[in-house]
């Protein structure tokens, strides 16, 4: 049975499942770091207060989990054991601008890679760039971990990695992406937006998960 308790306690497990506070689990979904608070579970008159399914589905979005795994914890199929860890090609972003770490098409080549280990959903061509400075914050601070997937369909609202043609390395959201151009909206207010010219642009990755 679908029970105000349970869909709470689902929440706490997948935070713990991916090693995070319920905190930690709302500011990588992009939500009010406050939002899974124990407060914000009843009302003012104590009634039960439940979570949107709008929240519910980007927590999953977030961490990578599926609906079925998500579903499992709500039932207590499944325990809040922290989720398969796979080593992933890990490289600094100003590393990453240097070229001689990629192939033409985005994926990791070459010798200089270090790697780390981070309960997220990836594949054999996932690898993970550190963010360097805070050109990316309020999002993403120094020294967060950010895993990309090269090979994974971009759409507008999708936080991407995009490298250019001259060796600049730049997380942003993605707003257009025409065979003419492509169109990034900043994460910080205080570096621009940017509108590139497809034919300097090397490559553009989807970041599917990011350590916070």
């Amino acid at each position: 049975m679908l029970s105000h308790d349970r869909v709470w306690a689902a929440i706490d497990a997948l935070a713990e499942r991916y090693s995070l506070s319920a905190s930690g689990l709302a500011r990588r979904a992009g939500l009010d770091s406050t939002a899974f608070n124990k407060s914000k579970r009843l009302s003012s008159d104590g009634r039960p207060r439940w979570p949107s399914t709008e929240s519910l589905a980007k927590i999953i979005e977030a961490t990578g989990a599926s609906l079925d795994e998500f579903t499992g914890l709500i039932e207590g199929r499944m325990a809040a054991a922290p989720a398969h860890r796979r080593s992933v090609p890990l490289l600094g972003f100003a590393q990453a601008g240097a070229g001689g770490f990629f192939d033409d098409a985005g994926f990791p080549a070459g010798q200089g890679w270090d790697l780390v280990e981070l309960p997220a959903q990836s594949t054999e061509s996932s690898y993970a760039l550190q963010v360097q400075g805070d050109s990316m914050l309020p999002l993403y601070r120094n020294g967060d971990v950010l895993i990309v997937e090269p090979g994974a369909i971009t759409r507008k609202g999708d936080r991407v990695v995009v490298k250019t043609t001259s060796g600049e390395v730049m997380a942003k959201v993605l707003e257009r992406q025409t065979v003419k151009s492509i169109a990034l909206v900043s994460l910080n207010p205080d570096h621009p937006d940017r509108d590139i010219p497809m034919r300097e642009v090397e490559w553009v990755a989807r970041i599917v998960w990011a350590s916070q």
